[in-house]
């Protein structure tokens, strides 16, 4: 192999990115891990409930020092009409502490998932945007990558691992993936609304770490396509909707009205009233499912995450963060294995397209593959 800056360079610090990194540099591996943000996490937007058994085999133990929110053992499906709601309310004693179902807040656990990175060996770059991929002449249609370019400043690796969202411009910019189509997107939007936490425990029925999820139907979204949620953290709720950016797009509404019609509902209104916002933002989500996987490696370069198209709508929940820890996981241990045997091409990474086939992401890719097209 030609001389290099690092065997790895990993391009995105969320769940995905950290995790690959972090399992590089146990593996022994020099790794960077490289993300535009100022702060791992600032760049960030989540809302939702991160089914973390995926995490057990890569941090045993990590429940007990991971900065989460709390459990969720119960689960309500809550029907709105424009003045009334009624909830079907979930619960069962699985689900409870061991499960690894918790509320996150992503500005809190990707600056910890990135300290275990720094503390395995990777570097961490925070700060640094990188423009484009570097690459060479490859044998097929496709170059090869050499390494990442951000600014002025070449770095070259053995390999790049693309965790860079849901657009992914490093693997659409050399033509591996493209862009989504509207009716694969959604439009995720959300508030971090503070209360005490006496009060939140009220409202919503819980105690000490135990939390609860709504996913909220009918008019929560104004009758655009999607749907809504409402997760307790600990002295904080997350309120948001999610919409399919097509539908939105069409009817001329606008994303934050949506959430805003949904705050305004009296079943909403009364469990944040006298709330401090604290947190408000928007991002893409994929929707496609197994059709948004697509090829996810090439000579020198695997895809991860969002940036795979790896999210899982269900109907009722949308999965996002287990799935980019689980293709994290697959990614690691083929790049791995291709840097022992010297290979990193196309072939020689093809082992994270079989480990994701034949991994929880999958086979729970291909039980839902019909769900986009039911739920339109």
């Amino acid at each position: 192999m030609s001389d290099v800056d690092f065997d790895v360079a990993v391009v995105g610090a969320g769940p995905a990115g950290a995790v690959t990194a972090l399992l590089l540099a146990r593996a022994g591996r020099t790794v960077v891990l490289l993300d535009r943000g100022e702060r791992p996490g600032s760049k960030n937007l989540s809302g939702g409930v991160l089914y973390g058994r995926v995490l057990d085999t890569v941090l045993p133990g990590w429940l007990d020092e991971a900065p989460v929110e709390r459990t969720i053992g119960r689960n309500v499906v809550t029907l709105l009409t424009p003045t009334a709601s009624v909830g079907l309310d979930y619960r069962d004693a699985r689900l409870g502490e061991d499960s690894g179902a918790v509320s996150v807040l992503r500005s809190r656990l990707d600056p910890w998932l990135v300290e275990r990175c720094e503390e395995a060996g990777a570097m961490s770059m925070p700060g640094i945007l990188v423009d484009r991929l570097l690459t060479e002449p490859g044998t097929g249609a496709l170059p090869t990558v050499v390494g990442v370019r951000a600014g002025e400043d070449d770095l070259r690796c053995h390999v790049v691992v693309a965790a860079d969202g849901v657009n992914s411009f490093l693997a659409r910019g050399i033509g591996l993936r493209e862009a989504p189509a509207p009716a694969q997107l959604a439009v995720g939007v959300k508030a971090v609304i503070g209360l005490p936490r006496a009060t939140l425990e009220e409202r919503f029925g819980v105690t000490g770490r135990h939390g609860v999820a709504h996913a909220l139907v009918g008019d929560a979204t104004d009758q655009i396509a999607g749907g809504a949620f409402c997760y307790t953290n600990l002295d904080s709720v997350s309120v948001g909707v999610v919409l399919r950016l097509d539908d939105l797009v069409a009817r001329g509404a606008d994303s934050a009205g949506v959430l805003d019609h949904l705050l305004a509902h009296p079943f909403i209104a009364d469990l944040v009233r006298g709330g401090e916002l604290l947190e408000y933002g928007a991002h893409l989500v994929n929707e496609g499912g197994l059709g948004m996987l697509g090829r996810v490696h090439t000579d020198g370069l695997v895809v991860v995450g969002d940036a795979a198209g790896l999210t899982l709508n269900t109907g009722l929940t949308i999965r996002g963060m287990d799935l980019a820890i689980g293709s994290a996981i697959c990614a690691a241990r083929a790049v791995d294995e291709a840097l022992a045997t010297g290979d990193t091409s196309a072939l020689g990474l093809s082992a994270y397209r079989r480990l994701l086939d034949g991994s929880f992401v999958g086979r729970d890719l291909r039980t839902f593959a019909k769900a986009p097209a039911f739920l339109e």
